[in-house]
């Protein structure tokens, strides 16, 4: 009796031990994730409101500096440690197109191959960045507002690196078990046969190392972000005067930028605003407006696509957001599914045009122009594609027999509607507000609405509560800091390219074949169309903006012009296959297939693609807002 009950404890004691392992291994990133995100978003709005009303009205001196520095450390902290959490989920962006045409064996192998590489690539970076927190130990140095030693930020490098490696190593021991040891050894030997001109350092130059590592990486299915860093660092190896080294600090002073944080911020309100129920709230006062009209429905969810654009400035997410809604709605009206999922798609491209958009801020950092000014820029080719998505919802619903709704509005119910979006139809007034009314720095109004959004989502519509609140926290940190880090990583492959006057170079070719600005823009939207098939708009954005802007500036195109001509295109390529992200979220939605909603799409996209060149050759479209600054 008493061996079955020691028996008993000690099972009990065991199983207690590994649901404990088990909850720490699912939720280890998640405190510091929901910490630092309430934190940064609470300083910014602190520094605001500190600056309207303890500064203007009590006249209450003072700075915020300490407050702006702790909340880029907070940002900068989230963002590398929600990694982890994206490694564990396997939401990193990367392209498949090679890896989805392979056998499921084969498929398998590369997944082992992709891991390896990723797994390598954060091992040396721990051990780097370790060294640099070593360093900063022995010989400190302070930061300007806080004065407090650099090793404390920067400890979040050797520790989010190490944690990558961690959940790098779960991942590979699960995908060595599904592939089996040999087709594993396969994959591992695979990936060090094609990396041995790098190990040996062969001389075949810093260009063609980092060229062909990001292409190998991107190939394998490598994350996008990984395959930059693993061509910056492949190419620092295999030169003298350049050391591996200098990638620790670069991945820290890459992400300390006060206007970085708008994409987290922008990204937050999103993620707040779509997980509190404020998309059903525009779906209905857009249904109202126009559903009573012959394709009424389609034309309100062009709408609704177009208000959401202006509070989360992403494409995927306003898919997301509003196709769950919209999607059922318009099937059950009799529309042909096919296009409810293809409308839906393309209309969710309009989130990268009309402001707040997260394209227009990364190009904004790189080409070091006014994002303000680029906001103002794509206001009006984000008006113009919804009109013409409406219009051609318009004819087709004519053609198909897709009447409008036969509720009666009248004034009192438009009014009634109004005021129950009220909050939601308030988020652009205090974005574009604040900016424009010079209230506010762009980082600080998608600070003020991730704020507004928490707030609104929890306590207005009631959509954010005790149970979800902390997978909507992580959810916005791992939805940015995949955008976030890519950004960290390609700073080193930039400053590669830069070094090796690799954008002079392209510019040098293209321009010898031939000086016509119109030919060369229609060459560089082609290829621009192309990219955004195969990249997502923010990486294909970091990669081709050093190139192409120095290019069209001897052309004489204003680059305020260029990052609508390059956004829009861009945007396009969420609805073209076979990397269209919005394609994949809105099958995701619906539940049906990726060729079929593209196919509905085609007309949409064409009509898309005639206005691009509209934008591009009318530069008014884009600039006669931006003159008004």
């Amino acid at each position: 009796m008493g061996i079955s009950t020691a028996a008993t404890a000690s099972c009990e004691k065991g199983l207690t031990i590994s649901k404990a392992l088990k909850w720490l291994d699912d939720n280890f990133e998640k405190p510091f994730l929901v910490v630092a995100l309430l934190l940064s978003i609470t300083l910014i709005t602190y520094q605001v409101l500190f600056r309207y009303i303890a500064t203007d009205i009590f006249g209450i001196s003072g700075s915020t500096a300490e407050v702006e520095e702790l909340a880029i450390y907070s940002f900068i902290w989230l963002s590398y440690l929600s990694i982890p959490v994206a490694i564990k989920n396997r939401s990193n962006i990367r392209i498949t197109v090679l890896v989805d045409r392979l056998s499921p064996r084969m498929q398998e192998i590369f997944r082992v191959a992709d891991e390896f590489v990723f797994l390598v690539f954060a091992l040396v970076m721990a051990w780097k960045c370790a060294n640099l927190s070593y360093m900063q130990m022995e010989f400190p140095q302070y930061t300007p507002a806080m004065d407090i030693p650099y090793m404390l930020p920067y400890l979040v490098l050797p520790i989010g690196f190490v944690l990558m490696a961690l959940r790098l190593l779960q991942n590979l021991f699960k995908q060595i078990r599904v592939v089996g040891l040999r087709d594993s050894f396969l994959a591992v030997a695979g990936t060090a046969l094609l990396a041995t001109p790098i190990l040996m350092q062969w001389e075949i130059g810093i260009v063609s190392a980092l060229l062909g590592a990001m292409f190998v990486c991107l190939l394998l299915g490598v994350p996008i972000a990984i395959s930059l860093g693993v061509a910056a660092m492949a190419a620092l190896y295999s030169t003298e005067y350049l050391n591996v080294s200098t990638m620790a600090p670069t991945c820290f002073a890459a992400l300390d930028s006060f206007t970085l944080m708008a994409i987290f911020f922008f990204i937050a309100a999103g993620v707040f605003m779509g997980s509190g129920g404020l998309s059903r709230q525009l779906v209905n006062l857009a249904d109202l407006m126009v559903g009573r009209f012959v394709g009424g429905i389609a034309m309100a969810t062009v709408i609704t696509c177009m208000f959401f654009a202006a509070i989360c400035g992403s494409g995927p997410a306003t898919v997301a957001a509003i196709g769950a809604i919209t999607i059922p709605a318009m099937i059950e009206r009799g529309y042909d599914k096919r296009f409810a999922a293809a409308l839906v798609a393309c209309a969710g491209s309009i989130g990268v045009m009309i402001p707040p958009s997260n394209p227009f801020v990364v190009y904004g950092v790189i080409a070091k122009v006014s994002i303000g000014k680029l906001f103002l820029g794509g206001i009006m080719p984000g008006i113009l594609t919804g009109v013409l998505l409406m219009v051609y919802s318009y004819w087709l619903s004519k053609r198909n027999g897709w009447t409008g709704s036969s509720e009666k509005v009248t004034p009192g119910k438009l009014l009634r509607s109004i005021w129950e979006a009220k909050w939601a139809l308030l988020v652009p007034v205090i974005i574009l507000g604040g900016i424009y009314g010079g209230f506010m720095t762009p980082t600080e109004a998608a600070g003020i609405s991730a704020m507004y959004g928490l707030l609104v989502g929890i306590f207005v519509y009631k959509g954010i509560n005790r149970k979800n609140f902390i997978s909507v926290a992580v959810d916005c940190c791992t939805t940015s800091a995949v955008i976030i880090v890519l950004i960290a990583m390609a700073s080193s492959f930039g400053y590669i390219m830069a070094l090796e006057q690799i954008p002079e170079a392209i510019a040098k070719v293209i321009i010898g074949i031939t000086s016509n600005k119109v030919a060369i823009l229609l060459f560089i939207n082609i290829f621009l169309l192309i990219v955004g098939m195969l990249m997502e708009p923010a990486a294909a954005t970091i990669i081709l903006t050093p190139i192409l802007v120095p290019m069209v500036k001897k052309l004489g195109v204003d680059p305020i012009h260029f990052g609508v001509i390059m956004t829009v295109n861009l945007a396009i390529g969420f609805v073209t296959p076979p990397v269209g992200s919005n394609l994949f979220v809105a099958s995701a939605t619906s539940g049906i297939k990726i060729e079929q909603i593209a196919r509905a799409a085609m007309p949409m996209v064409i009509g898309m693609i005639l206005l691009l060149m509209a934008i591009t050759y009318i530069p008014a479209i884009s600039m006669w807002l931006p003159g008004f600054m």
